[in-house]
């Protein structure tokens, strides 16, 4: 999952009266121009103020943005402005995109899997699926959901892949704890009722 400083709920010691609107102003700014996420140590060292007050202040966006039509997304430790995800469509036909493409069932598996266990190898997600999953990691490759991540340090140093932020920008999510929490589903039952 992602790092502790990727929480945006990590510092409570500042309370809702320390946040400085110029702060927040100025993350804002600098979130609107930047093409990709941000960490926050960059953004404290470019606004010269404290973590924790970047922290603060982007814990205060989230929620002013929460009812709006741009949000804050979360991932690997960086943060940037995104659009509702209520409003891909309308942002699509505005910008003359064709509707995002569905996924397969094969693709959707294959990105449950790495979405809750990342970083992950090739070998590990085709014993979880029972199948060889080269095409699809190619494909959700192409799309830009997954990424390398490394290589494992395991014999033959396989290949570690993990989540991008479009993959949450796909599923309409800020952050990889926004993920649904895993049931424990018995497969036994299951079938009995089928």
């Amino acid at each position: 999952m992602e790092t502790v400083g990727s929480n945006y709920s990590m510092s409570k010691s500042l309370t809702s009266r320390d946040i400085k609107p110029e702060v927040i102003a100025s993350i804002e700014s600098v979130l609107f121009v930047a093409p990709e996420p941000v960490s926050l140590v960059h953004l404290a060292t470019v606004i010269e103020v404290p973590l924790e007050e970047v922290q603060v202040s982007l814990d205060r966006l989230r929620e002013l943005y929460q009812e709006r039509g741009i949000r804050i997304q979360w991932h690997a430790g960086k943060v940037q402005f995104t659009t509702a995800p209520e409003n891909a469509e309308l942002i699509e036909r505005f910008l003359g995109l064709e509707t995002s493409t569905r996924l397969s069932r094969a693709a959707l598996e294959t990105l449950a899997i790495i979405a809750y266990q990342q970083p992950v190898t090739r070998p590990n997600l085709d014993s979880v699926r029972g199948v060889n999953s080269d095409g699809v990691l190619r494909s959700l490759l192409n799309k830009g959901l997954i990424q390398e991540m490394g290589r494992s340090e395991r014999p033959g140093r396989p290949i570690l892949y993990g989540t991008t932020s479009d993959f949450l920008q796909h599923f309409g999510l800020n952050s990889l704890q926004a993920l649904p929490p895993i049931r424990n589903i018995d497969l036994k039952s299951e079938e009995a009722q089928q």
